[in-house]
């Protein structure tokens, strides 16, 4: 098996700084095919200010001349291989161990950032608390973590919208089956939305989110 791509830790950029992470949740900002670090960082503006947000950048380079970064290649529309989905989120996973001490971490991810958000979730369901798919999908196939997933069920928020026709419809048919199944599944389609992210999206995500700092009652 060939060598994860490696995250370059000096090109994640921090929205918080390291004085203020000590004891925050930590949420990890996952850009999509042909953007950047950047790309999803202005997200934490509307989202609760109680996590310490990391937004990192995808290893790979899309063939030119297509801009900014991938987290695989997609070779064409339906193009997407499994196997470079986990190898991507096993790159992550290793930076995650190597860079962030936080008492919880969660991903949010857009549509490739999300499949590799989800698929990290697969392969350590104790690494990760919850995740955020926006138009997204969940890799087909099995992994380790699947059965742990199926009893333990963590948050995931899926949001996609009704005009997006970026992710084919087998992909999508195979997320619907899969996520109920395998998470505390919500999120919402979004009508008219293509392969984007809305402020009612935005909306929802800040919900989600919030839920995920309540602390449960004392029994």
């Amino acid at each position: 098996m060939s060598e994860p791509p490696r995250i370059d830790p000096d090109l994640v950029v921090w929205a918080t700084p390291p004085q203020e992470r000590a004891g925050r949740p930590a949420l990890i900002l996952l850009h999509g095919y042909g953007a950047d670090e950047r790309d999803l960082l202005a997200l934490s503006e509307h989202l609760p200010d109680a996590f310490a947000y990391a937004a990192v950048r995808a290893p790979l380079a899309p063939p030119w001349p297509s801009p900014g970064y991938s987290w695989y290649p997609i070779e064409g529309l339906n193009g997407r291989d499994p196997s470079a989905v986990t190898a991507a989120a096993d790159g992550l996973l290793e930076w995650l161990d190597a860079a962030v001490d936080a008492p919880s971490i969660g991903l949010l991810g857009f549509s490739q950032g999300a499949s590799v958000a989800l698929q990290a979730l697969r392969l350590d369901p104790s690494r990760i608390a919850f995740v955020v798919n926006l138009s997204g999908y969940v890799a087909p196939g099995s992994l380790p973590g699947d059965a742990t997933l199926t009893e333990q069920k963590p948050p995931v928020f899926w949001g996609r919208g009704t005009h997006d026709d970026v992710i084919p419809e087998a992909l999508v048919a195979h997320t619907v089956e899969w996520l109920p199944a395998h998470s505390d599944l919500s999120g919402r389609v979004y009508p008219g939305m293509a392969h984007s992210v809305s402020q009612a999206e935005l909306a929802d995500v800040h919900a989600f989110l919030s839920k995920r700092l309540e602390k449960p009652a004392a029994s």
